[in-house]
């Protein structure tokens, strides 16, 4: 039977999660593209469409910046599931959307106060809410989630001593002072070093100021820097309060970034002006950078029943990917493809409700097409 998936946001994730589905679906579906520019649905739809061997219709709407309209309203109403990725700002409106032509959801957005109104709103739906379901929050947290399963089934211990998660969206090459490259949105990377960053730390869930818990890792032989940043941990704090000692969400960068940023910040005292100057002071300093890959590491550490102290982690490196001709970077693919794989699941009829990043089926999202392919889980 053809699925119908409205994809709100044309932009790159957007472009990409159409495309991922459009080619990847083992059953047919149709793709209707939503955006409030004509410019970026006409550029969305020639990347979805271009050399493709599918014929499945993709259909473009375009959306009014606040309300609804008619074409909007018919589109709805022909469509099984809504995949936000709009503007974190516009998510409870998406959800809204959801609710009232009663398709499934699911989201991207790290915005706490948004997704605390979507849980609200959602908390009686008969369709499927998945929030927060991109690469961080979204993947890594399900990757946590599994690594804390499989520690709790081999060492029979369900409290645990630390639990990371680290994500970053690197440059392949990078250049001193900043040691950077943009592969995404510059006032995204400018918010999450100044909002405070949601740990666990001694069993309870506190706040900590971003960039104020720095540490040095090797992943797969090579030297990083990781700290703390804003967003990443999705409801992990919740579940984990009283049963982890410690959990946090950290970005990776190359060695020797947050000590440039460090000293751009020191130049900028006022709180208040701090996510606006930083801003600034990236977009002179720092280039936009196509050549990217991701890289995502999670690990569990505690003691298993015999008191001895155990490690269960894992790490995937991720790079830019070809579909008929197109080029999706990585941040594209590693974003989109946990979205479409989420669509998959909630497409099967299983799910209802409000579901947050603790209570995804792993084993279902880890080995499922979409993620498996993208991030070779399997």
């Amino acid at each position: 039977m053809t699925k119908k998936i409205f994809v709100a946001g044309s932009g790159g994730i957007g472009e990409a999660a159409a495309l991922l589905l459009r080619e990847w679906s083992k059953f047919e579906v149709e793709i209707f593209l939503g955006d409030v520019s004509e410019d970026n649905l006409r550029k969305a739809k020639d990347f979805v469409t271009a050399n493709s061997q599918k014929s499945s219709r993709v259909e473009t709407v375009l959306m009014a910046k606040e309300g609804s309209s008619e074409t909007m309203n018919a589109a709805f109403e022909e469509c099984d599931v809504l995949l936000d990725c709009s503007p974190g700002a516009q998510a409870p409106r998406m959800a809204r959307f959801a609710c009232d032509f009663k398709m499934h959801y699911a989201n991207l957005t790290e915005y706490v106060a948004e997704t605390d109104e979507i849980i609200n709103l959602a908390k009686n739906a008969e369709t499927g809410f998945v929030l927060q379901t991109g690469l961080a929050p979204g993947f890594i947290n399900i990757l946590a989630m599994s690594l804390y399963q499989k520690f709790v089934a081999s060492f029979e211990n369900e409290k645990i001593e630390k639990i990371g998660m680290k994500v970053g969206a690197l440059t392949a090459h990078a250049h001193q002072p900043h040691f950077y490259g943009f592969t995404w949105s510059p006032i995204g990377v400018a918010t999450e070093y100044v909002k405070p960053s949601r740990v666990v730390r001694d069993y309870k869930i506190t706040q900590m100021p971003a960039l104020s818990d720095r540490e040095t890792i090797v992943i797969g032989g090579r030297t990083y820097e990781a700290d703390l940043t804003s967003g990443g941990a999705a409801d992990l704090p919740e579940f984990f309060a009283g049963r982890a000692k410690r959990l946090d969400y950290k970005t990776l960068r190359h060695v020797g970034h947050y000590g440039w940023v460090d000293s751009v910040i020191r130049r900028f005292p006022n709180d208040e002006k701090l996510p606006a100057a930083l801003l600034e002071q990236f977009l002179s300093e720092i280039p936009a950078v196509e050549d990217d890959f991701v890289l995502v590491h999670a690990s569990v550490e505690g003691f298993d029943n015999r008191r001895v102290r155990r490690i269960v982690e894992k790490a995937y490196f991720v790079e830019p990917l070809q579909i008929n001709g197109n080029r999706l970077r990585a941040i594209q693919t590693t974003t989109a493809a946990p979205l479409c794989e989420v669509a998959t699941m909630l497409l099967s009829g299983k799910y209802k409700g409000v579901i947050l990043q603790s209570q995804i089926q792993t084993d279902e999202f880890l080995n499922g097409d979409f993620v498996g392919k993208v991030y070779q889980t399997h």
